[in-house]
């Protein structure tokens, strides 16, 4: 696993995936066809347990600040700070694979489990699975260093 440091807090914005995981990929064609400039954004999909299930946004980069206002789409801030990443290569053949590999990520002591598992589609071929990783403890094992 990798660590990533997002420096900025970062603006998204998207539709809810109404019947997950099988309208992921349904949403995210729908919001690509919709976005203009369309393969010049980074997406994101975004997932957290909540009291009412799973709740997982297919989202795209805002371009420029009140974009999301334009679409009516949900917005959402990925907050800077460190992630832990798995990049996953030829991800669209390991679909299946990808709740597996969160699970694994989710079972490092460092991640933060409050918050959501975030997935960067980089391009065709490239994405990272994130987690936020808890500064508490990430805090705690650099004292412990000293």
């Amino acid at each position: 696993m990798e660590t990533y440091s997002l420096q900025n807090d970062l603006k998204v914005f998207g539709l809810q995936v109404k019947t997950f995981p099988q309208g992921i990929g349904e949403t995210f064609n729908s919001l690509t066809k919709t976005l203009p400039k369309a393969f010049t954004r980074s997406y994101y999909g975004i997932s957290e347990m909540t009291g009412e299930g799973m709740i997982y946004l297919a989202t795209s980069t805002e371009l420029y600040e009140g974009e999301a206002d334009n679409y009516h789409f949900h917005r959402y801030i990925v907050p800077k700070g460190k992630y832990l990443a798995t990049i996953v290569k030829d991800w669209r053949n390991k679909i299946p694979t990808l709740k597996t590999v969160f699970n694994q990520m989710m079972q490092d002591d460092r991640v933060d489990k409050q918050k959501p598992c975030i997935e960067w589609y980089k391009d065709e071929d490239e994405m990272w699975c994130m987690v936020k990783a808890d500064i508490r403890k990430e805090l705690l094992s650099e004292s412990q260093l000293v």
